[in-house]
């Protein structure tokens, strides 16, 4: 309360001003401090010139004091919200139960599902009229009365079915958007930020801030909105969350004042006021245009329409439009303020095609369809087959005559003849299907939450088990983001790991706790871990913690250094910049003398030592001698592993002397005395290339994009795994990347980047941009026959585009932007590369559910049909009745996909290459034991129906008069026909021919319940089931006659994977993913049409001319490194085919014609990529190997390896064409 009444004073003055501003407007609008917030540096200092004189000006007009802050009024603070907007971004509204059953609904399987439902229920109530029968014919057609009374039952269960699948699928997304929105808000709520109001500093969750406050910004901060800078001490913001430029931005108030929301605070601290918040900050905008504040336009709309009105009116009708608004403009980009050009851009933006249909989807709803069609077909027969028999029989043989009174009777039985026709079509149509897809899905999403992988769309983790590539960040998914210092040189010692407190010098121990704690910023600490057995938490400069843990390590405490010389009792620091690589802090001791200590890129600290401290921790003389040894022997084998390497040092001014003149750095920042040097990395976790190394395995490239320098890249890429030794891939950096995929007129060409990502594993110092390129390109690539599948993992806000283009985005849970998340397909909960792995193993494991749901379904669906069909046409009644085969088709069906469906992924998984997308879902061998199965199950069936009755003795049930009670033998037919399911579901189980089907049986309970619930319930139904189920009871022996012919299949399956598939060359696939050439044209996006047809044409002479052309090029290549001389060489400098070539002469590309190295060492790429390429021989090891080691080397290498010595003579350029 006192906080209050203190308030109330402080504000009894600024009271007028606080009502004013509730009745008066403010001086400047919403509009025009969003087009302020567009502009950067030098044109944003112009326009607040210009436009309100300073950042004063712009606090007056909004009503706020640049250092009181606002008053907190609660009527202020909503006059403000109403007028400039909440900092809340609104989500997606999610969609309504209603919406995701409709969506459901619009599966094709269904459609195909609930029409035959429909026409079965409208058949079976059609009662046509009775006539006096004997003369119309005596056609027997064995319906018995139940069986028209039980009719509507079929086409009721087909509904039921259709529903149940439904409800599971919309209940399923709906929950999966409830449980994600959630997690989000848990996120939003825990964010605090600090804001000045009424003179006192407090902390208010980032959705409270409001335009008009004044923001305290520091180190690490995340800028919650836009705002001005008003003071700042040497602030850097990294900016690349927002426009990919990795370097940081210096912000003050003469040269660039803009701070924007989403961009991260790296140095110094200052206040801002905040001057956009919500959708209308930097963020917002970004957020909106990935379609989630969906309804900006109207607002937009609304504006323009209401200027005449005031501000008030049109934010009424402004929120009456967001309330009205629903999902229809989602997706549709936000207008740019400045109109014309920007509504151009929208327009291409929103014609662009959806995303694809999963490719699982794509292959199911064709196999729907096949299989839907092949049910006409089927049903057809039966009908024409069923009419003609009457038609002759009656007509032709009987020799009667068409009566009029006789007509409807002729139309009963041609309705009695469609309804087993539709009988026929329904069991060929398996309604099991979309439930299988929905229960694998669903159960794989519940159980990968467990693998830490949050999934947002059901259909990126079946994708994920096709992935072929996978392009990921460096920092925090493959390495654990945390520096720490892993080897030291102390002593005259190189220490490969940390060296033992007791091994170090108590002298030089001294040095190094003194120079460490006061040494490095104040801010940069190590706090403990959050949770209990976490790692500790670093906070501050993520190097300096480094050292801050070397300290740890070494079992001292820099606290207490700390407390004893507290941060103004420093004399003066240097603080670390770009230009200096190194900081240092001077400290004055009691006896006037002073001490500096310096740290920083050891290159450059070692070049100003003189001294060193030795073993026994006393200085001695330090040569030029000796510092290049240390390079040699300590520097730069650290660097090779990937390490930074820092260098610790010091420095005494003696009291006696006069004071140094402190300005004059470089007098001061020399002569130190070398105490350390050190080499920090961000380890590799350690699970990580293990990971790779599954994924290689399973057939996915995995690439690193990463804004770290190459040499890191490369070292740490190779401790990934990612980099074998002695393979031939490329390591390239952004710009050099960007330079061999753009034509000369700076446009990005599909077919140079096809050059160049097959053999690409490493993207250094890449930009947000360039990886939505390669992530692009690799996708619209048409070098494989497979169209790539992509995922990309992300983090930050300028990741979005390429996680939005990928088939798979995954986004950082910990690391991530809200952005980044929102753009993705599943998010890492952990951040770590493992968990993709098992997202991997999981998408795979779905479609393997799906294939083995697949394989039992449609041996059911294929013996039903024939049955169905035969007995109708010979018998003129089908042995399983229409309950029976209910209960065959419908609940043993969703039993059994709920089995298939549920099986946990094996490592057995990652051992295969991925099925890629126009591999179909019945691969040869499931069809192989498809219709091996159907083949028995037939030959037992009909065995039974025809012969049975003297197998086992029984009275026939074939031509049993009507209403005759259920005979023993269609029961014996109908039980054995159900075990042979039960125990094939048992063969289901594997799809790629494997011997042991019961392999890890028991590690899914699901599947053994259910086999076993069902033959319960088999037993129930055939023992009590009766009339309704057509059944009679059976003896003992019967039962066992029937679980013996069961078992029989699994026998018979040992016997089908004994045929090798290779032999059935008539085997057809089924279920096809959709092809290039299906897509129409107009749905292509635009760049895929430059794919020239000649070139395929190409292809096919190009092996003939490869061997003509291997052997011409060897021969020149021996005369040529005859005929060069020194002197020919230095003369033209054309042999030195450098990629300036490549640029003037599109024609021919050095690229693909000679093998590969990679490019090891980290040369200028400009000048010497090519002999770099060519020359076989490793690098050596002096690092820039080529033109430096020998003049005439270089020559005669050069002519070796440049095919021709002049690179436009056509040979070359046909050679190289390649």
């Amino acid at each position: 309360m006192g906080d209050m009444a203190n308030n109330s004073v402080a504000y009894s003055g600024v009271k007028n001003a606080v009502k004013e501003a509730n009745h008066g407007d403010f001086g400047v609008t919403l509009a025009e401090l969003r087009s302020l917030m567009e502009l950067r540096a030098a044109d944003a200092m112009h326009k607040i010139q210009e436009c309100y004189g300073d950042v004063y000006g712009i606090c007056t007009k909004l009503k706020t004091s640049p250092n009181e802050g606002l008053s907190g009024n609660p009527a202020d603070i909503e006059r403000r919200e109403a007028v400039f907007g909440k900092n809340f971004i609104p989500p997606k509204k999610p969609k309504t139960f209603l919406q995701l059953v409709w969506e459901a609904l619009q599966d094709v399987t269904l459609i195909i599902l609930e029409i035959a439902a429909v026409v079965s229920l409208g058949l079976s109530f059609y009662q046509p009229p009775g006539g006096n029968e004997s003369l119309c014919g005596s056609v027997s057609v064995g319906e018995e009365e139940e069986e028209s009374e039980a009719g509507w039952i079929e086409g009721a269960a087909i509904l039921l079915s259709v529903v149940c699948v439904v409800l599971v699928t919309a209940f399923n997304d709906w929950s999966k958007e409830k449980q994600f929105r959630g997690l989000q808000s848990r996120i939003e709520q825990e964010q605090k930020f600090t804001v000045i109001r009424g003179g006192q500093v407090i902390q208010i969750p980032v959705a409270d801030i409001i335009v008009g406050d004044i923001a305290q910004v520091k180190y690490g901060d995340l800028l919650p909105a836009d705002g001005v800078l008003i003071q700042g001490n040497d602030l850097k913001i990294d900016e690349s969350s927002l426009t990919g430029e990795s370097d940081h931005v210096k912000k003050s108030l003469d040269r660039d004042p803009m701070m924007l929301s989403g961009t991260h605070v790296m140095e110094g601290s200052g206040r801002m006021v905040v001057t956009a918040v919500g959708v209308n900050s930097q963020t917002g905008i970004i957020f909106t245009l990935l379609g989630a504040g969906g309804d900006e336009e109207e607002k937009e709309k609304e504006k323009k329409d209401k200027k005449s009105k005031k501000q008030d009116g049109a934010l009424e009708n402004r929120n009456k439009a967001k309330a009205q608004d629903g999902a229809a403009m989602e997706m549709q980009p936000l207008k740019s303020e400045d109109g014309g050009d920007g509504d151009e851009k929208d327009k291409k933006r929103s014609n662009l095609p959806k995303k694809e249909k999963s490719v699982l989807q794509g292959k199911l709803t064709k196999l729907a369809v096949q299989i839907g069609k092949a049910g006409l077909l089927m049903s057809a027969i039966t009908v024409i087959i069923l009419v003609l028999y009457f038609v002759i029989d009656t007509f032709w043989v009987q020799k009667r005559p068409w009566l009029a009174e006789c007509t409807p009777i002729y139309i009963q039985y041609f309705v009695k003849f469609f309804i087993i026709g539709v009988t026929v079509l329904v069991v060929a149509v398996p309604e099991g299907l979309p439930l299988a897809v929905t229960i694998s899905l669903a159960y794989s999403v519940k159980k990968m939450m467990r693998d830490n992988n949050l999934v947002r769309h059901l259909d990126a983790c079946e994708t994920m088990g096709n992935a072929t590539a996978i392009c990921s960040d460096k920092t925090g998914t493959l390495t654990m983001n945390r520096m720490t210092v892993v080897q030291a040189y102390i002593n005259e010692k190189h220490y490969k790991k940390i060296p033992e407190p007791e091994a170090i010098p108590e002298k030089i121990m001294a040095y190094l706790v003194t120079g460490i704690s006061v040494n490095c910023a104040y801010t940069s600490k190590i706090l403990p871990p959050e949770k209990e057995g976490g790692l500790p938490r670093h906070v501050g400069n993520k190097t300096e913690c480094a050292l801050l843990g070397l300290l740890l390590d070494l079992k001292r405490d820099y606290q207490d250094v700390r407390n004893e010389i507290p941060e103004e009792n420093l004399y003066k620091v240097y603080t670390f910049n770009s230009v200096r690589k190194s900081m240092s802090t001077v400290l004055k001791n009691s006896d006037g003398s002073f001490r500096i200590f310096s740290k920083g890129a050891s290159e450059i600290v070692l070049k100003k030592c003189f001294k060193i401290l030795s073993a026994n921790g006393e200085p001695k003389v330090f040569r030029p001698r000796d510092r290049d040894d240390i390079v040699k022997t300590v520097i730069e084998p650290m660097a090779s592993e990937g390490l930074r390497t820092i260098c610790l040092a010091f420095r005494d001014f003696p009291a006696g002397e006069p004071e140094p003149e402190w300005d004059n750095e470089n007098d001061i920042v020399t002569g130190l005395t070398c105490i350390a040097v050190v080499g920090i990395e961000d380890p590799v976790r350690p699970e990580v290339p293990d990971a790779i190394k599954k994924c290689q395995r399973a057939g996915i490239t995995v690439r690193m994009v990463t804004g770290d320098n190459i040499n890191t890249a490369r070292a740490i890429a190779l401790k990934c795994g990612i980099l074998n030794p002695g393979e031939d891939f490329l390591c390239l950096e952004g710009k050099d990347f960007n330079r061999r995929i753009r034509n000369e007129k700076g446009e990005i060409e599909q077919e140079r980047i096809d050059k160049i990502w097959p053999k690409l594993r490493v993207l250094a110092r890449s930009s947000p941009t360039d990886k939505h390129t390669l992530v692009k390109g690799i996708i619209d690539s048409t070098v494989f026959d497979q169209r790539q599948v992509v995922a990309v993992t992300g983090d930050g806000t300028n990741d979005g585009p390429a996680l939005k283009k990928a088939d798979v985005g995954f986004a950082m849970g910990i690391a991530g932007t809200d952005v980044a998340k929102e753009a993705s397909d599943i998010i890492l909960t952990d951040d770590n590369f493992t968990s993709i792995v098992k997202a991997v193993m999981w998408g795979r494991n779905v479609y393997d559910s799906i294939s083995k749901f697949l394989q039992f379904q449609l041996t059911v669906n294929v013996v039903a049909v024939i049955v169905a069909f035969t007995g109708a046409c010979i018998t003129q009644d089908s042995p399983l009745k229409a309950v029976q085969m209910l209960w065959v088709n419908l609940i043993m069906d969703t039993l059994a996909s709920l089995a298939l469906a549920t099986e946990p992924p094996t490592e057995a998984l990652l051992l295969r290459k991925p099925y890629g997308r126009n591999k179909p879902l019945i691969s040869r061998t499931m069809m192989k034991n498809i219709l091996g199965h159907a083949f028995y199950q037939l030959v037992v069936v009909f065995t039974l129906l025809f012969a049975g009755e003297k197998i086992f003795d029984i009275d026939s049930g074939r031509n049993a008069p009507l209403h005759a009670p259920p005979s023993e033998h269609y029961t014996i037919v109908f039980n054995t026909f159900v075990m042979m399911q039960l125990f094939n579901e048992i063969n289901a189980r594997k799809i790629h021919g494997e011997r042991n089907v019961f392999e890890g049986i028991f590690n899914n309970a699901i599947f053994c319940t259910i086999v076993l619930g069902t033959f319960v319930v088999q037993i129930i139904i055939v023992q009590f089931g009766g009339k309704p189920f057509s059944c009679s009871e059976l003896s003992v022996e019967q039962w066992l006659w029937s679980i013996f012919l069961g078992m029989g299949t699994l026998l018979w399956g040992q016997l089908i994977s004994t045929i090798p598939t290779s032999r059935l060359k008539f085997l057809k696939e089924a279920g096809h993913g959709t092809q290039k050439e299906e897509i129409p044209e107009e749905e292509l996006a635009e760049d895929v049409e430059e794919i020239d047809h000649a070139e395929r044409e190409l292809r096919r002479g190009q092996i003939l001319w490869f061997r003509g052309l291997n052997r011409i090029q060897t021969q020149i290549r021996v005369v040529n490194a005859f005929r060069s001389s020194l002197y020919e060489g230095l003369e033209k400098p054309e042999t030195r085919s450098s990629i300036h070539n490549f640029m003037t002469h599109p024609e021919f590309r050095i690229e693909d014609s000679e093998p590969h190295i990679p490019l090891i060492d980290d040369t200028d790429a400009e000048d010497d990529a090519p002999t770099k390429r060519n020359s076989t021989p490793p690098p050596s090891p002096n690092k820039n190997n080529n033109a430096v080691d020998s003049g005439i080397h270089l020559t005669t290498d050069m002519n070796k390896s440049a095919t021709s010595s002049s690179p436009g003579s056509p040979l070359h350029s046909l050679e190289t064409s390649l």
